[in-house]
């Protein structure tokens, strides 16, 4: 069951959902709009090895915007704490970004419940696009789990500002022979 934008409002209220800063504007039918902080992630390696921790370039979006080119991928974050240890948040595209041609999760939409931090987001434009920090950029919806809870405890937990892969940090790595 997905919360109503009213319900969402009452959870935070009670400190059951956090969203930090709360805007009550921001709130949708079902949803609250997130906005992109002031600095992305650019991976500098063109071919990305999981076994390997990449190195990045932090890049800050001016006020006047930050041109994403097409076919472009970086990692974005939302101004906003979230997460909630009763409900399940997903992150979603706003419909204005994606009619502008802007993947904002690409395909990982699902938060694990207890996760709290800030969403990183993953950008990806089809088309030019300029960016601007603080925009509203994503909305985020709550849904009632079902069955026994085990809360988030990995690691992007507590996570503030965009987050690279941490793949390779996965235990699988470590039964795999070194080498190729």
């Amino acid at each position: 069951m997905i919360l109503s934008g009213p319900e969402i409002r009452r959870q935070v209220k009670n400190d059951v959902i956090t969203v930090t800063p709360f805007n009550p504007d921001h709130l949708n039918p079902n949803s609250i709009d997130l906005t992109l902080e002031d600095t992305v992630l650019r991976y500098r390696s063109p071919v990305i090895d999981p076994r390997e921790e990449q190195e990045v370039e932090e890049v800050t979006i001016p006020s006047t915007g930050l041109l994403l080119e097409p076919l472009g991928f970086c990692l974005g974050a939302s101004r906003e704490t979230v997460g909630s240890t009763a409900y399940v948040p997903m992150v979603h595209a706003k419909s204005s970004t994606a009619r502008a041609g802007l993947f904002v999760h690409v395909t990982a939409d699902l938060i694990d419940i207890g996760s709290l931090g800030t969403v990183t987001f993953q950008l990806f434009s089809t088309l030019p696009l300029t960016v601007y920090p603080g925009m509203r950029i994503a909305q985020m919806t709550f849904w009632r789990p079902q069955g026994d809870i085990t809360l988030y405890t990995g690691k992007y937990q507590g996570s503030k500002g965009p987050k690279k892969s941490m793949i390779f940090r996965d235990p699988f790595w470590q039964s795999l022979p070194v080498g190729r």
